[in-house]
């Protein structure tokens, strides 16, 4: 009778400590560590859909969401997305030819996810380890003087995330202030749409600023390729890409940066 009532204690011990206080079981949590989930990243898209009065449509650009989606989602990490307006974001180049693409629209979940973006108030920067402004032309309008969002961009910042972006999403960085006062940008390696590429696709008069001058104004160590080459600088916790042809590497080089904080930690 001893033995079978030890038996139960022991029992009953071991199966409250597969519960945390809510209920949840700390063994699935082991799991999701052990399989790669290392934590959530937002992903921030614009809500303007015209190309300033040009009767042009635009939004963000699907490929600069999907390509570095595909490659954080696949090693573990969780995505959300805001957008400055919350709700469904307006988007531009739908090429379902792009199989990436595919693959992040016919994905249930995170087509929902971005058909339903947070408004930035209903964010908590503290769970988030990266932060990554898409592109697309729509970002020039309202990512820069969207100051809820920077303020989210300098707490994970700050918090020791990383901050990416990728093509027009740098628009979103160039009024970030950290503590000290500072631009984040200040004397760090940094990447966008240049002006050359602007020119190139005839909006250098439509867009509210020029990117590449406006990133060397707050101080940013400006790099660049040929026109419409892939093209990613790193410094600091910052990852930043050209253009589209540079979003899978912007994607890459922000999951080897959640890499090397993750290893520092152990």
């Amino acid at each position: 009778m001893k033995t079978a009532t030890l038996l139960l204690a022991t029992f009953a011990l071991i199966f409250s400590g597969c519960t945390n206080e809510s209920g949840e079981s700390t063994t699935t949590q082991k799991t999701e560590v052990e399989n790669g989930g290392g934590g959530k990243v937002l992903f921030v898209v614009t809500s303007h859909d015209k190309k300033g009065d040009t009767g042009e449509k635009t939004g963000y650009y699907l490929g600069e969401v999907s390509h570095p989606w595909e490659v954080l989602h696949s090693a573990g990490y969780e995505i959300d997305f805001v957008s400055p307006q919350g709700g469904k974001a307006p988007m531009d180049a739908f090429d379902m030819d792009d199989p990436i693409n595919k693959k992040f629209w016919d994905d249930d979940v995170y087509r929902t996810k971005i058909e339903n973006t947070k408004k930035p108030s209903e964010v908590n920067p503290h769970e988030y380890v990266a932060i990554h402004y898409a592109g697309g032309h729509g970002a020039m309008w309202d990512f820069a003087d969207n100051a809820e969002i920077a303020e989210i961009a300098k707490t994970i910042y700050e918090n020791n995330g990383v901050v990416s972006a990728v093509c027009h999403g740098p628009a979103g960085l160039v009024n970030i202030k950290l503590s000290d006062g500072t631009y984040l940008v200040d004397g760090k390696k940094v990447n966008g749409f240049t002006d050359e590429e602007e020119v190139k696709v005839g909006l250098e008069d439509v867009v509210p600023f020029m990117l590449e001058d406006k990133l060397i104004e707050r101080g940013g160590k400006f790099e660049k390729s040929a026109p419409f080459t892939e093209h990613v600088a790193v410094d600091q916790r910052l990852v930043t890409g050209q253009n589209p042809q540079s979003a899978k590497e912007v994607g890459m080089a922000t999951l080897q940066e959640l890499q090397k904080l993750k290893e520092a930690s152990q």
